[in-house]
């Protein structure tokens, strides 16, 4: 019985491992969480590794996500994507990203706009 736990710890920290492998959002210009002043020209996301961005969205205060356009089609570990000019409300960036390793990213950050 202890051999089947020792192997069974073995196999989750192994997945946990590898879960932290992938690719993670480290910081975000606006910050999540962020309250600002001014309409922040673009996002900019902060990989830990490199990824290619395959989609990104902007919704205000729960209405209808709108797509963001013209993203970088070359992976980096810095991706910033152009922002509409923002009147004040809360928002959510949301994106996904396709890591070096082939994993799907989805990720989203909230920020105030005062």
């Amino acid at each position: 019985m202890k051999s089947a736990k020792f192997w069974f710890g073995i196999a989750l920290s192994a997945c946990v491992a590898v879960a932290y492998a992938h690719a993670h959002l480290k910081k975000s210009t606006p910050a999540d969480g962020s309250t600002i002043t001014t309409s922040p020209p673009n996002v900019v996301l902060t990989l830990s590794e490199p990824a290619r961005l395959t989609g990104a969205w902007i919704q205000k205060d729960g209405a209808a996500k709108q797509k963001l356009g013209s993203l970088p089609d070359k992976p980096s570990a810095e991706i910033s994507v152009a922002l509409p000019a923002l009147t004040p409300g809360a928002y959510v960036v949301s994106w996904r990203a396709i890591s070096d390793d082939g994993h799907v990213m989805p990720g989203a950050i909230h920020f105030t706009l005062h």
